[in-house]
């Protein structure tokens, strides 16, 4: 079985509190314990086949970070650090917090870079999540490639109450790339 990474980005902590039902649902046997990226390196990331990682969205569709008023590095200061590194061979699935009624025009927009990002250094980006007939409302996401998600979208600010059910689906759709 192979053993999971999972990073996330925060300065609010949803993405934290994501990554800790992640990493609880799916056990220690299975996967390590979450890290923020700010205190993570390419090498702690490269350690492992299979990656869950995760980011808000803040303002216009932006990552967090020092620009957005985060109070310390995250994803925008991270994803420079991938240039030149080779993730051929690894597994990435991405999940995002967004607020698609504040935000509608950039719902969960970020996760489009960590999307490219990987993409580029090689690693097969897994776990795309289904728009029709999961309930959301808005009005335009760069996170969308072929009337898709990315990644898992989870709206803690509007529909908290789908997460549950969302991320169980999500993760027994990525159960075959750990086993």
């Amino acid at each position: 079985m192979t053993k999971v990474g999972i990073f996330f980005g925060t300065d609010t902590g949803t993405t934290r509190r994501i990554a800790k039902t992640i990493a609880k649902t799916l056990g220690p046997d299975m996967a390590d314990k979450p890290v923020n990226i700010r205190n993570a390196t390419v090498a702690d990331l490269l350690n492992y086949d299979v990656l869950i990682l995760g980011t808000p969205t803040y303002g216009d569709g932006e990552l967090p970070g020092l620009s957005t008023g985060n109070m310390t590095e995250s994803w925008e200061e991270f994803l420079p650090k991938l240039n030149g590194a080779d993730f051929a061979g690894k597994k990435v699935a991405l999940y995002g917090a967004g607020d698609q009624q504040k935000y509608s025009g950039n719902f969960a927009s970020a996760l489009r870079y960590l999307h490219d990002a990987f993409s580029e250094c090689g690693a097969q980006i897994i776990g795309h999540w289904p728009i029709a007939g999961n309930d959301y409302d808005f009005k335009h996401s760069e996170s969308m490639l072929d009337d898709r998600f990315v990644g898992l979208v989870l709206d803690e600010d509007n529909q908290r109450d789908l997460t549950p059910l969302r991320l169980q689906s999500w993760l027994d759709q990525l159960a075959p790339a750990w086993s």
